[in-house]
């Protein structure tokens, strides 16, 4: 294994968004064996290169080759931000003070993921931070006041922070001048395997002993349900291949409405000292990597790729096929704005909106 070294950051010229405005590609190496590459085009994730056990190194994230690449993607989400209001918004549509507000519907007649024209389709700003030990980026962006409809003007900073400890951290912030409703969150795709098994090779924890059930929108349906004696029990590491066995999906309605798993998970445990809380834990079965998410957040999506069709073709040459890589979105409720009941995601002129995950590689030592 190679000696340790300071962590580094640096930038390189990476394509062209669809307007022509140019896109960066910026690298960040832990110095101690993971790294990563960040587009400011939707800020997305496009590497994230973990050693395994035996100290092979490989990307654990799903990825396209260029910023072009992922422009034509409309879609996916793979690897971005995602904003302003993640997850669903039920016929694009929420009252805020007395006053409703719409927003274009682009999944099923509803809104998903900020409209389509969302914080994954723009050009964020990126600017180095100096930190001895992590090699970081902060991206910032700013929402015009009406922006898919949304009210206020919300500046938005997502910093991106590899530690010398191969712990990843997203920090996200926003403030607004306007009463308005913040969701955001990240859609990476991990797959611990790198391509080599899919989903069938990895096991899942998911620490929440209730889930949302949806209608066939995706929007929630009712209130928090019990994992218990379900296909959603993931309170223990679970195999996910037999999840998705199609027999098992079929049986189960709300697995066969969505394809698989597509669903919001409460996270049982309140905040640690450090305000973080354990939102899901990943493993590959042949232990090569593992990988924990802690949140400050209250809920978790779990999104196991039902959408890809491997009409794309991944960063490795490989197809991105259906259930080859599972998303983990910490976040609040899908829909919240409409549902008094949930933890509100209004934001208002003077509050700050703040949010941190982070991603740990325990079979590094991680964190």
């Amino acid at each position: 294994m190679n000696a340790p070294t300071a962590p580094a950051v640096r930038y390189e010229p990476h394509g062209y968004a669809p307007d022509g405005t140019p896109v960066q590609r910026w690298h960040l190496d832990s110095g101690t064996g993971t790294t990563a590459a960040v587009l400011t085009y939707g800020g997305i994730l496009q590497h994230l290169t973990v050693p395994a056990a035996d100290g092979t190194r490989a990307s654990v994230v799903l990825g396209l080759p260029t910023a072009e690449a992922y422009a034509a993607a409309r879609g996916p989400y793979l690897g971005a931000l995602v904003g302003r209001y993640a997850n669903r918004l039920a016929h694009g549509r929420f009252p805020l003070d007395g006053a409703d507000h719409t927003i274009p519907a682009n999944d099923r007649g509803h809104a998903l993921h900020g409209g389509p024209d969302g914080f994954d389709r723009r050009v964020w700003r990126a600017a180095p931070v100096p930190d001895p030990h992590a090699a970081a980026v902060r991206l910032t962006l700013l929402s015009p006041d009406g922006d898919m409809g949304f009210p206020g003007t919300l500046d938005v900073a997502v910093t991106y922070r590899l530690g010398a400890d191969q712990t990843l951290t997203l920090d996200y912030e926003a403030r607004t001048d306007r009463p308005t409703v913040v969701n955001l969150t990240h859609h990476a795709y991990f797959d611990l395997t790198a391509g080599t098994h899919g989903l069938a090779g990895h096991t899942l924890r998911v620490p929440g002993s209730h889930y949302l059930p949806v209608d066939a929108g995706a929007i929630p349906a009712g209130p928090p349900a019990p994992v218990e004696a379900t296909p959603f029990d993931l309170r223990e590491p679970t195999p996910l291949g037999p999840r998705l066995d199609p027999e098992t999906v079929v049986a189960d309605p709300q697995l066969a409405a969505a394809g698989g798993y597509d669903h919001t998970w409460l996270l049982d445990s309140g905040p640690g000292p450090d305000g973080l809380r354990p939102a899901a834990a990943l493993a590959a079965l042949d232990g090569s990597r593992a990988m924990e998410v802690w949140t400050t957040e209250p809920a978790v999506q779990v999104y196991t790729g039902n959408q890809l069709d491997a009409s794309l073709t991944g960063s490795d040459g490989r197809p991105l096929a259906r259930h080859r890589a599972v998303c983990l979105e910490t976040q609040h409720l899908p829909d919240s704005p409409n549902h008094p009941e949930y933890p509100t995601t209004v934001l208002r002129p003077g509050q700050e909106f703040r949010s941190r995950t982070a991603y740990r590689f325990p079979h590094l030592g991680a964190g």
